[in-house]
C-alpha cells in the first residue's frame, strides 16, 4: 500500500497544482532537491552509527513494498509449532534436534516458507528450543528469556525509525536553508529584470514547498509505517513466545497452538475451525 499512498500524494499535490493553471517545470528545480536531500541525509549519517543507517534503509524499504503477517501466515506458524511440537512429545528431544540445528535444511521448516523466510523468528524459536532441551528451565524463565529478546530487538528497530523521523521533522528547516540560498541567489539578479527576480524567487519558494512535502507527504508516514511493521513483527513473536512458554508448562501441542491463537489481534487471527483443520493435516502429514 506504501506506493498507492505516494501516487495518491503525488497525484493529488501535483495535479492539483497543475489544475489551478500552474506549470510543472516552475517545480521542477534539481539544485534545490540536492541542497535539500543532501544536507537531510548528511545529518543522518552524522547522527547515527552505520548499524543504524542500515537497518533504516532496510525498514524504510520494507515500509514502502512491504506488508506485515497476514492470517495465513499465521495459520501457517501456528502449523508449524503444532507439528513440531507433537513431534517433540511423540518421540522426544532428540527427533526435533535435527530440526532446529539446521532450520534451513529441515523439511518440517521448507513445508512452511512463510515462517522459514523470517530469520529472526527461526533464530527466536530454534534458539530457544535449543536452550530448553540443554537446561533445566521453568516456564517463567523462558518468558523472561523471550520477552527479554523481543525487548532488545525492538529497542534497535525503533532506534532506525527515530532516526527516520527526526529526519523527517528536520526537512521543513531544511526547505527553509534552500529558500533562504535561492534568496541570496535572487539578490544577486536584481538588474536583470522583473521576469528574472520572478523566475529566482519562485524557485528559492520550491525549497520550502519541497521540505514541507516531503517531510508531511513521505518521509513522516514511511516512519509511520516503520512502526506499524516493528510492532507487526513483535505481534508475530509473541505467538511463538506463547506457544513455546505453554510448551514448556508441560500443555499437550493443542493447547499450546490454542494459547498461542488466542494472542493474535481479533482481524489476523484463525478461525478455531481453521486451526482444527490445520492441526489434522498436519497430524496426517507426521
Amino acid at each position: 500500500m506504501g506506493i498507492v499512498g505516494f501516487l495518491i500524494v503525488i497525484g493529488c499535490v501535483f495535479g492539483g497544482f497543475i489544475a489551478a493553471g500552474g506549470h510543472l517545470h516552475a517545480i521542477w528545480q534539481p539544485f534545490e532537491l540536492i541542497i535539500i536531500g543532501g544536507a537531510a541525509f548528511g545529518g543522518f549519517v552524522i547522527g547515527n552509527p552505520m548499524k543504524t543507517v542500515k537497518m533504516a534503509f532496510k525498514k524504510g524499504i520494507h515500509a514502502i513494498i512491504g506488508k506485515g503477517p497476514t492470517q495465513k501466515d499465521y495459520l501457517e506458524l501456528l502449523q508449524m509449532m503444532f507439528q513440531l511440537f507433537q513431534l517433540f512429545r511423540r518421540d522426544g528431544p532428540q527427533a526435533v534436534e535435527k530440526h532446529i540445528e539446521e532450520p534451513e535444511k529441515s523439511e518440517l521448516f521448507k513445508s512452511y516458507p512463510s515462517f522459514l523466510n523470517n530469520h529472526h523468528a527461526v533464530d527466536f524459536l530454534c534458539d530457544t528450543l535449543k536452550i530448553t532441551l540443554s537446561a533445566d528451565l521453568s516456564q517463567y524463565d523462558v518468558d523472561d528469556l523471550l520477552e527479554g529478546d523481543i525487548k532488545v530487538a525492538h529497542e534497535e528497530e525503533h532506534a532506525a525509525q527515530h532516526a527516520i523521523n527526526a529526519i523527517a521533522e528536520g526537512l521543513p528547516g531544511l526547505g527553509i536553508v534552500a529558500a533562504v540560498l535561492g534568496v541570496v541567489h535572487t539578490m544577486s539578479l536584481l538588474d536583470q529584470g522583473t521576469m528574472v527576480i520572478g523566475g529566482s524567487v519562485a524557485a528559492a519558494l520550491v525549497g520550502t514547498f519541497m521540505g514541507v512535502l516531503m517531510c508531511y507527504g513521505f518521509i513522516g508516514p514511511i516512519a509511520l509505517k516503520m512502526t506499524s511493521d516493528i510492532e507487526a513483527e513483535g505481534r508475530y513473536l509473541r505467538v511463538i513466545k506463547a506457544g513455546l512458554v505453554s510448551l514448556q508448562s508441560g500443555a499437550p501441542p493443542l493447547v499450546c497452538v490454542e494459547t498461542a491463537r488466542r494472542v493474535i489481534f481479533p482481524e489476523e487471527r484463525p478461525t478455531f475451525n481453521d486451526l482444527d483443520k490445520a492441526t489434522k493435516e498436519a497430524k496426517k502429514a507426521a
